[in-house]
């Protein structure tokens, strides 16, 4: 089956973070993520990052904000290995919302920009009944690949 890069990802990122994006011929391009991707070199798993500083405070009960602060948590930890926001392939959003998480999308489209950039891994999103963090809006995790 022939793959093909979509739209929605610039060339430039693939060509840097070493991944290929994997979109079969004929579907319809996702916007904002990637059906799937490949990758080879070291697995870096970041754990389920909140919209907390790293003092463990919360400075907004704002989804976008939340999403913000866990979007740039996960950089951080993922800079500890050597990695960049474009060796993410995978990411997963536990949102206590859908509706919220649905109203946030134009903003919430703009800070992935500003915080990951250009770079759209396989995301999935999923509604969920409660979080740990009793002030927590969003929770997401991520797993990178640094090329050898």
């Amino acid at each position: 089956m022939k793959t093909e890069s979509h739209e929605s990802v610039a060339v430039g990122d693939e060509r840097k973070s070493g991944n290929r994006v994997l979109q079969p011929a004929g579907w319809t391009p996702p916007k904002g993520y990637s059906n799937g991707i490949e990758a080879r070199g070291r697995v870096i798993a970041v754990g389920g990052q909140v919209g907390w500083d790293s003092q463990c405070r919360f400075h907004t009960s704002d989804f976008v904000g939340q999403a913000r602060q866990a979007l740039e948590n996960i950089v951080a930890v993922l800079a500890e290995a050597g990695g960049r926001p474009e060796h993410i392939i995978r990411m997963t959003w536990y949102v206590l919302d859908k509706r919220e998480y649905l109203a946030a999308y134009p903003r919430l489209g703009g800070v992935y920009r500003d915080v990951i950039g250009r770079s759209f891994p396989a995301m999935t999103a999923v509604q969920v009944a409660g979080l740990m963090e009793d002030a927590a809006r969003v929770e997401i995790e991520a797993t990178a690949v640094i090329p050898d």
